[in-house]
């Protein structure tokens, strides 16, 4: 197979979960770009109808759904509309996310369900509803976004979120875990793991630890509007039909420090 055929997903089908903006409307174009039909889903419904027009604009076709993650009747009724209007799944990002900064001995316990079941359980919801299309066709690619502050313990001065801190960690061992399960019926599970991108949910943290974050980050910069595309594109394509359980990280190489 020719080098540009492994990274080629044209007239693929993608979910992209909180794909209106941000990181998720990131992969949704990249995808676009390379010739899939992509769904954006959100709770956002309007940041996910503009994002489904700028798509349409690259030539493939999409669609925005409504959809709260940790409502099953919502995850079910994206999946259905989906597999209805493109006959298949053939990706799904898991990237919908919440995160809620507090000392450990100050985060209020809804705080804390709120993050995990986003994160987590969202996670768990979509995976289950795309996955039982995709092992009645023996192939998909499932790509769940976690981040580095998944693998490692953060300094409470630039980042004291620890429900975030620990979903992200939970992402990781199930992206391990399903790869495992599903695995033998043609199911690729892997994920990602950002460092700081500059997203509505990072703004302040970059705004008030921008020097010690760069400082942190061997590069000395943070990811760009572009930086996860490759990394998306390639566990969505067949360039990583030998990998499965793994997770890329694309943070500057701040986990190496």
């Amino acid at each position: 197979m020719h080098v540009k055929d492994l990274f080629d997903i044209s007239g693929k089908t993608a979910i992209v979960t909180g794909g209106g903006r941000g990181l998720g409307r990131q992969i949704a174009e990249g995808f676009a770009e390379a010739g899939a039909n992509v769904v954006v889903c959100s709770r956002k419904l309007e940041a996910c109808e503009e994002t489904r027009d700028h798509l349409k604009k690259l030539g493939v076709e999409s669609a925005a759904y409504p959809c709260d993650v940790t409502n099953p009747d919502d995850v079910r009724h994206v999946v259905e509309e989906t597999a209805k209007r493109f006959g298949r799944i053939d990706i799904l990002v898991n990237n919908s996310g919440a995160s809620w900064g507090a000392p450990v001995h100050e985060m209020p316990l809804e705080a804390w369900y709120k993050v995990l079941n986003v994160n987590v359980t969202g996670t768990f919801l979509m995976s289950k509803a795309a996955g039982k299309i995709m092992l009645e066709q023996k192939a998909g690619k499932i790509i769940n976004i976690a981040s580095v502050a998944g693998l490692k313990g953060s300094n409470p001065k630039l980042m004291d979120a620890i429900g975030y801190n620990t979903s992200k960690g939970a992402v990781i061992t199930f992206t391990k875990d399903l790869a495992v399960k599903w695995g033998p019926h043609g199911i690729h599970v892997n994920a990602i793991a950002p460092g700081f991108f500059p997203t509505k949910m990072s703004r302040v943290l970059i705004e008030q630890g921008k020097n010690a974050i760069l400082a942190g980050t061997p590069l000395r910069k943070f990811g760009s509007d572009h930086d996860l595309k490759g990394a998306a594109l390639f566990l969505a394509s067949p360039a990583s039909d030998f990998v499965t359980g793994e997770t890329l990280v694309v943070d500057g190489g701040s986990h190496a420090m």
